[in-house]
C-alpha cells in the first residue's frame, strides 16, 4: 500500500506541471493534445518493442475484441478530458483550470457507485462537497472566467470517469495493455475529431514551433508516459475515489508554479486562499480516513 501511495503522489506531482506546460505551448487545445498523444503513442510502441514487451500488451484471446473496444472507449474519454482541460487554461488561466479539476472527487463519489453498483459512501460525498464549496468560494468573486470554468468543470467530469473504468480494466488486463491501447485509442479518436474541431475552432497555426516541440516532449515523456504508468500501478491497490481525491494535490503543485512563473497570485483575492484551504483539508481528511480504515482491518 505504501508503494502504491508513493507511485500515486509522484504521478500527481508530474501532473502538476501539465498546466504550466499547457500555457507555455502556443498551439490551441485540440492540436496540443493531438501532438501530445502522437509523441506518447509512438514512444510507448517503440519502448515496448525494444523492451520486448509487445507480447505482454496483447489482451487474452477470450477478451481481445470486447477488451480492446472498452479500452479504446476509455481512451476517447481521456482525450476529451485533456482537450477541455487545456481549453480551460486557454480561456482562463492555469489556476482556474487546476482548481476546477478538484471537482473530480465530487463527481467520482457520485459516478463510481453508479458504475460499479456499490453503495454510496457518505464520507466520500461529504468530502466531495467540501471541494465544491472550495471551488465556489474561489470563483464566486470573479465571473469573467466563466468560459474557462465551464470547460474546467466538463474536464473534471470526464476525468472522474476514466479512473473508475481503469480500475475495472486493470483487474482484467495488464497495466501496459491498458496504457498502450487506451492512449492509442485516444489518438485515433482525436484524429477523427480534429478536422471538425478545427472547422468550428480555427487555429492560428497547425505546426508547433521549435520551443513548442521541446515542451511537448517533456509533456509526453514525463507527464504522460511515466505518470500514466504510475497511476495504473497505484489503481491495483487504491480505490478510484482515493486516486481522484489525491489528484486534488495537482492544483496545489500547479498553482504554486503558476504563482511563481506567471504571477497569477496578483489576479486572486482572499477567498481564493480560503477555498484552496478547504480543498487541501478534503485531501488530508481522505488520507486520514484511508489509514484509519487500514488499522481497523
Amino acid at each position: 500500500m505504501r508503494k502504491a501511495f508513493l507511485q500515486l503522489h509522484i504521478a500527481v506531482f508530474l501532473a502538476g506541471f501539465t498546466g504550466i506546460l499547457g500555457k507555455l505551448i502556443t498551439l490551441n487545445e485540440a492540436l496540443l493534445v493531438w501532438y501530445r498523444l502522437l509523441i506518447t503513442v509512438i514512444t510507448l510502441w517503440v519502448l515496448y518493442l525494444f523492451q520486448r514487451k509487445l507480447h505482454r500488451t496483447c489482451p487474452e484471446r477470450s477478451r481481445r475484441g470486447a477488451g480492446i473496444a472498452r479500452i479504446i472507449a476509455v481512451g476517447a474519454i481521456v482525450a476529451l478530458h485533456w482537450v477541455t482541460f487545456y481549453a480551460s487554461i486557454k480561456y482562463a488561466n492555469v489556476s482556474v483550470a487546476l482548481v476546477c479539476f478538484s471537482a473530480v472527487g465530487f463527481f467520482t463519489a457520485i459516478l463510481e457507485p453508479l458504475i460499479t453498483r456499490k453503495p454510496f459512501n457518505k464520507n466520500e460525498l461529504l468530502l466531495g462537497l467540501l471541494v465544491i464549496a472550495g471551488i465556489y468560494l474561489i470563483f464566486h468573486f470573479d465571473p469573467h472566467f466563466k468560459t474557462g470554468i465551464i470547460f474546467g468543470i466538463i474536464s473534471a467530469l470526464l476525468a472522474s470517469l476514466f479512473p473508475v473504468f481503469n480500475r475495472l480494466l486493470v483487474q482484467e488486463h495488464k497495466p501496459e495493455t491498458v496504457t498502450l491501447y487506451q492512449l492509442s485509442g485516444g489518438f485515433l479518436f482525436l484524429t477523427l475529431l480534429l478536422p471538425f474541431y478545427l472547422y468550428f475552432v480555427p487555429a492560428d497555426h497547425i505546426l508547433p514551433t521549435i520551443t513548442d516541440a521541446g515542451w511537448l516532449l517533456v509533456l509526453s515523456w514525463f507527464c504522460t508516459v511515466w505518470a500514466f504508468n504510475l497511476s495504473m500501478n497505484a489503481l491495483k491497490k487504491i480505490s478510484a475515489f482515493t486516486v481522484n481525491l489525491t489528484y486534488n494535490l495537482e492544483p496545489l503543485y500547479g498553482i504554486a508554479l503558476a504563482f511563481i512563473i506567471y504571477r497569477e497570485d496578483k489576479l486572486l483575492s482572499g477567498s481564493f486562499y480560503i477555498g484552496l484551504l478547504l480543498i487541501v483539508l478534503s485531501v488530508f481528511l481522505q488520507t486520514w480516513l484511508v489509514y484509519r480504515g487500514r488499522k481497523k482491518s
